[in-house]
């Protein structure tokens, strides 16, 4: 009996774990992937080929405590400690709002970031640059982004973005969702190899983690 019960626990681990894998996973971008994203997140001038990309799927903890599922493309470089990171920070019961492709925002990084989006791949430049962002090669995830504002001084005036995110900039106040060193989203992601952008010196984008390119 004590032979069956045993066998039975470990059967079910099994199957458990199974079952949570089959939640975060990764795909090549098919041909119904990439219709959603063809000329939104995926501009006729992006220079990241397909192949390079990644679909994936996620489940997190919304605000209202409850599972939802997310889904982001990335790089295919970093779908492994995304997935990794997103299923700690599930198991954890870490709260993000949401985690929708930016081109159910037409691409508009300004409105995804208005709405608390989290997200990945988006082929644009770097604000008020000529430079691709790093997003623009999927190298880059933004997290809880209005309640982590990126800040930068342009021609002597502070740029909040999204603009919405005034009462969140100074970051001594208390506040929820606050990604700070002490944050688990920060430590799962420094442990893979990110850099944060709230340790930047000229600019603070306190939602930012990107993985430094490989020359």
């Amino acid at each position: 009996m004590v032979r069956f019960c045993f066998t039975v626990l470990i059967l079910a681990l099994i199957v458990s774990a199974a079952y949570a894998n089959e939640n975060f996973y990764a795909t090549e971008i098919d041909d119904v992937i990439f219709a959603r994203i063809k000329g939104k997140s995926y501009k006729d001038d992006c220079v990241v080929p397909l192949s390079d990309l990644r679909y994936l799927h996620v489940l997190h903890v919304g605000f209202d405590g409850e599972t939802h599922e997310g889904e982001l493309i990335c790089n295919a470089s970093i779908a492994a400690d995304l997935l990794d990171i997103f299923e700690k920070l599930y198991e954890a019961k870490y709260q993000i709002e949401k985690i929708r492709l930016v081109d159910e925002y037409n691409a508009d990084d300004e409105l995804s970031m208005r709405d608390n989006n989290s997200s990945s791949f988006n082929f644009r430049f770097i604000s008020h640059t000529t430079t691709v962002s790093n997003h623009g090669l999927g190298l880059a995830v933004d997290i809880n982004t209005l309640y982590n504002p990126y800040v930068k001084e342009v021609n002597g005036k502070i740029n909040i973005e999204p603009a919405t995110a005034g009462e969140y900039v100074d970051r001594s106040k208390d506040f929820p969702h606050k990604i700070t060193h002490d944050d688990l989203c920060y430590k799962l992601f420094k442990q893979h190899g990110f850099d944060w952008g709230g340790d930047w010196k000229s600019v603070k984008d306190y939602q930012h983690f990107e993985k430094p390119i490989k020359k």
